[in-house]
């Protein structure tokens, strides 16, 4: 059969992933009526209905679930196909890494700088991933992993376990005298929603007395959680590694009390198999960046 154009397909795609014309026009540059028109025209190419008209907005039929999740793929494919060959065009090397946002925000992100200058050949894409994917499927060149060492078909090379300590802001600790670990069953908590327990836990390691309080602020990434701290929302219970910029800087406070260790490593994860030079580098360069400092 002849394929869409491309125009289309990423008019369906924008339009399947905010699930909205009109985000999708903006995102795209276009009318919310030109974005309606581009996917009418795909399904009369298709020959069936990608999204069904509810209301004012729209939902993607079973056969339009089934065709955007594939796009996205080939999509993610075709841009880092574009992307390697301009790269190499100019001489470099391109690279395709899929992060955990508060991984690539507060720990890979500040160092990479120093990577740029020692490797000024090579450039990266970062895209998040939550999950592990298939890599034959989802053609990244690397993965940041945060889990077990159970990624099927992936080599996983170790970076370091999580240490989980206990912050504040110097405003939240002087005034509820955070010096002593008793007063923290008075303080506000922050919680990160899929790690609700972690309070509890450390209560326990450290031998409290009671409960730590459940009515604080929740939010569902450490990155939100590490803002909500630095604001003085409440005391909050991280990675040692996320914040460790801001405890040097005296911006948050490292509270007395236990540290806690995670069974769970950070893994940098690739596909089996010989890996290019750029891969090599990248790799070689990461593990040297364990424990220093972002500068």
């Amino acid at each position: 059969m002849r394929l869409p154009s491309l125009t289309h397909l990423r008019c369906f795609d924008s339009a399947a992933r905010h699930q909205s014309f009109t985000a999708a026009g903006e995102e795209i540059g276009l009318t919310q009526s030109a974005v309606s028109k581009k996917v009418k025209e795909l399904e009369a190419d298709l020959g069936f209905a990608l999204f069904q008209r509810v209301g004012r907005g729209v939902v993607l039929t079973a056969a339009g679930a089934s065709l955007a999740a594939d796009l996205a793929q080939d999509l993610g494919a075709l841009r880092n196909s574009v992307q390697k060959a301009v790269a190499a065009g100019a001489g470099r090397s391109a690279l395709r890494i899929a992060v955990l946002p508060t991984f690539a925000n507060r720990w890979l992100i500040p160092r990479l700088p120093d990577f740029f200058t020692r490797h000024p050949e090579i450039e990266l894409s970062l895209s998040t991933r939550l999950e592990p994917f298939d890599f034959a499927r989802d053609p990244f060149d690397l993965a940041i992993h945060y889990g077990r060492d159970n990624w099927p078909g992936a080599r996983m090379v170790e970076l370091f376990g999580e240490q989980m300590v206990p912050i504040a802001a110097p405003e939240l600790f002087a005034s509820h005298d955070l010096a002593s670990v008793n007063r923290l069953t008075d303080v506000p908590l922050v919680h990160l929603e899929s790690r609700s327990d972690a309070w509890a836990d450390w209560f326990l390691a450290a031998d409290m007395r009671g409960q730590p309080r459940q009515d604080g602020r929740y939010f569902d990434q450490y990155s939100m959680v590490i803002g909500a701290a630095t604001a003085g929302l409440g005391a909050a219970i991280v990675p040692f590694d996320m914040v460790a910029a801001e405890l040097d800087a005296g911006t948050l406070l490292q509270l007395p009390g236990p540290v806690l260790r995670s069974s769970k490593r950070y893994y940098l994860t690739r596909p089996h198999g010989a890996a290019p030079e750029a891969v090599r580098k990248f790799e070689t360069w990461i593990t040297r960046q364990l424990r220093q400092k972002p500068g």
